[in-house]
Parts: structure tokens; C-alpha cells; sequence
């Protein structure tokens, strides 16, 4: 009986060690192994999902050279091929170059909407931050319109993950961003911009001074002087000694949300300061009024008076 038990174990132990050396050597369905990253740019479309993920340490395949770089130290994660398109413009068609990818920021994927001129070289770049009301149609036209005037845009969702997030993780994913933008080809790492809408002007004012990677920036109708609370500690205007890159200040002298005197009040501590700064002040106008109620980007008169304001300031200054 002895000698029956011991056969018995024996035969489970051959069993288990023949079992592990074949999960060793690879002995599994790898039908899907290959399957990402074979289909030429002509076979995708916008609604392709497309997921390849470049770890720590590497760079993008050779046909993603766009967006390769010389820092292979860098994370991301593309979600699409980039494809190239037409923009109509006022000044007629342009042809970009689009694709979303997820910056990460400290383990977490943001979806980012990239464009860039189509035709080769190196250019400004601009990360542009969206409103509280979140990354409406009429940004990502505004992104595609900055690339068909010379600019490499990034838009990072930076509510992704909470209507409100603390300053702290929206800085962290505005540094993720700008070190994406470094590791491309096609960009300019000493002509680095920073702008945004609402929140992100507010976003703007308060990490210009604090990322020096950036030369110039635009805040749309921004809060100077709010905080108060855990996760936002900090005043904008409280920083305005470390402020060294130029900035430009855009306002409607109807904002309800972000008062009129509160922008000229800060103008005053950006000049007592000596800092350098432009104010472009827009009568009548409301808070938001880049972006139509339908959340598309608004063609008014002076919408496409403003929009120009950023591109000359930022064509100006990076």
C-alpha cells in the first residue's frame, strides 16, 4: 500500500513539472500576439482603437518616427495611428497631422488630442487646457486650427478622472504633457507655450510661473485670486514674483464667473511687479465666449479676434 502511495506522488510530481515546463516554453494560443500595429494608416478609421503601449525606456516604433524623440525615457500610450488631414481655415486649407494618445501622470492615462502641421520640421508647441465643462468639440477644432498655424497642439483631458482634481495632479499631467511634447521630432523643445479656457486660464496663470519649461503663455478668462481649499492652496496671484515668461490675459468685461476687477487688480500686481504681461479686454462680452452653447468654437467677430490675439502673441513670444 506503501509502495502504491509512493507511485502516486510520484506520478503527480512528473505531471506538475511537465505542466510548468510547457507554460515555460511558450506553449499557449498566441493568435493575437502580432495582431497590433500591422495596419497601414490607409485601413484606419476615427473610430479605430488602436492601443500600443511604449513603457519607460522606449521609443515609438519607426513608423510613429513623428513622434519619436531623443529622451527614450518618456511614457505614453498611443490610442490612434496619426492620420493626416485637411483644415479649412479663413485663409483657406491646411493639412495636419492628427492623433490622440494618453499622457500618463503619475500611473494614470489622460486622453490627449495632438495635432501638428503636416509637413515636416520643427515648430512651437502649445498645451492647451480645456474648461470645467470639459473638452468640447469646439477645442478640438481650436487645436486643429493652431496646427494649420504653425503649431504642435496638445489637449490633455485633465478631468479624466475628477470633475475638480487638485491643482497638484492637474500640474503633474501639464508636466507629462510638456514632456511629451519635447520627445518629438517635429518639435521646438525651447518654444513651449501654455494655454487654457475657464479653469485652464486659471490652470495658467497659476503654473506658468512654476514650469519653466514654458516661454510664453495665454489665459482665457482665468481666476487670479482663487483657492482656499486642499486642493487648490494656492492663489495665482500669489506667484506672481516667480512669474518669467510673458503672458497674455484675455476677458469678456461681462464675466459673471470670473469678475472684471479682479483681472485688472492682478494686471496691476503683474505691473507693480514688472512683469511682463498684454490685457486684451473684449466689451460686452460674457465668460466663455470662445465657445458657443452647442460646445463648438464660436465664429463671432470677436471669437476670431481673439484666436488671432494668441497666435500673434504666441508667434511673438516662442
Amino acid at each position: 500500500m506503501k509502495s502504491i502511495k509512493a507511485l502516486s506522488l510520484k506520478a503527480l510530481f512528473l505531471f506538475l513539472l511537465m505542466a510548468s515546463l510547457l507554460a515555460v516554453s511558450g506553449c499557449t494560443d498566441t493568435a493575437d500576439s502580432d495582431s497590433m500595429g500591422t495596419d497601414s494608416e490607409d485601413d484606419v478609421s476615427p473610430g479605430d482603437d488602436l492601443t500600443e503601449i511604449v513603457s519607460p525606456g522606449a521609443v515609438p516604433k519607426d513608423n510613429d518616427s513623428s513622434e519619436a524623440g531623443p529622451d527614450e525615457t518618456r511614457s505614453y500610450e498611443f490610442v490612434q495611428e496619426p492620420r493626416t488631414v485637411t483644415v479649412e481655415t479663413p485663409d483657406g486649407e491646411a493639412q495636419i497631422r492628427i492623433v490622440t494618445v494618453d499622457i500618463i501622470s503619475e500611473g494614470r492615462n489622460y486622453p490627449a488630442y495632438t495635432a501638428a502641421p503636416a509637413e515636416e520640421g520643427k515648430y512651437p508647441a502649445v498645451v492647451l487646457l480645456h474648461s470645467f465643462n470639459g473638452f468640447v468639440p469646439g477645442y478640438r477644432e481650436m487645436v486643429d486650427r493652431m496646427a494649420a498655424d504653425g503649431f504642435v497642439v496638445v489637449a490633455p483631458q485633465w478631468q479624466t478622472y475628477s470633475i475638480s482634481p487638485t491643482d497638484a495632479e492637474v500640474e503633474s499631467v501639464v508636466r507629462s504633457s510638456t514632456e511629451y511634447l519635447q520627445v518629438r521630432e517635429d518639435v521646438d523643445s525651447e518654444r513651449l507655450g501654455l494655454t487654457g479656457f475657464c479653469a485652464g486660464g486659471r490652470y495658467t496663470m497659476l503654473y506658468l510661473p512654476k514650469i519653466k519649461e514654458f516661454s510664453s503663455g495665454v489665459a482665457w478668462y482665468g481666476f487670479p485670486y482663487t483657492s482656499g481649499s486642499m486642493n487648490r492652496p494656492e492663489k495665482p496671484a500669489e506667484l506672481v514674483e516667480s512669474l518669467e515668461a510673458p503672458m497674455l490675459i484675455i476677458h469678456g468685461s461681462r464675466d459673471l464667473a470670473s469678475d472684471i476687477s479682479n483681472i485688472y487688480k492682478y494686471a496691476g500686481e503683474l505691473d507693480a511687479a514688472d512683469k511682463y504681461f498684454e490685457l486684451k479686454v473684449y466689451q460686452g462680452e460674457p465668460h466663455g465666449f470662445m465657445i458657443d452653447d452647442n460646445g463648438s468654437m464660436s465664429k463671432s467677430s470677436v471669437a476670431q479676434d481673439a484666436y488671432r490675439e494668441m497666435i500673434e502673441f504666441f508667434e511673438r513670444t516662442l
